[in-house]
C-alpha cells in the first residue's frame, strides 16, 4: 500500500510526466500533488465537473459501467483522468507531455498506482 506522497512520486517517476494530484471527487479539493506546469486547484475543480459530467451522462444513457479512465489529448499534452477503485470519491490527474510520454504505459502506471493507493 502507498500513501498519496508515494502514489504521485510513483506516477512522476514516469517519463514525460509534469504534475499530478490525488483530488476529492465531490468537492473537487487536491488531497494531494506534485510536479509543475499548470494551476492543479484551477484543474482538479475543472476535471471534477468533468467527472461527474461523464457519470450523469453514463446514468442518462443506462449504461451500467465504471470509467476506467477519461483521457484528454491536447496538442502538447495528454490529461489522464482516472476514477479510484481503492478510494471511491477519488480521482488521479495525470499530465503528461505529449513528446515524451508513452500514453500506454502511462495509463497502466496509473492503474496500477491506483491499486496501491491507502490513506
Amino acid at each position: 500500500m502507498a500513501s498519496i506522497k508515494q502514489t504521485l512520486e510513483e506516477i512522476l517517476s514516469l517519463d514525460g510526466a509534469m504534475c499530478a494530484a490525488i483530488v476529492d471527487s465531490g468537492s473537487g479539493m487536491i488531497l494531494g500533488s506534485a510536479g509543475s506546469g499548470l494551476d492543479l486547484e484551477i484543474a482538479a475543480a475543472g476535471n471534477t465537473e468533468v467527472v461527474r459530467t461523464k457519470l450523469k451522462t453514463m446514468r442518462a444513457l443506462g449504461l451500467n459501467d465504471v470509467v476506467e479512465d477519461i483521457l484528454i489529448t491536447l496538442g502538447k499534452q495528454y490529461h489522464i483522468i482516472r476514477p479510484s477503485v481503492s478510494k471511491e470519491g477519488v480521482f488521479i490527474y495525470v499530465v503528461l507531455d505529449k513528446v515524451r510520454a508513452n500514453l500506454a504505459l502511462a495509463r497502466r502506471k496509473t492503474q496500477d498506482a491506483d491499486k496501491q493507493l491507502d490513506f
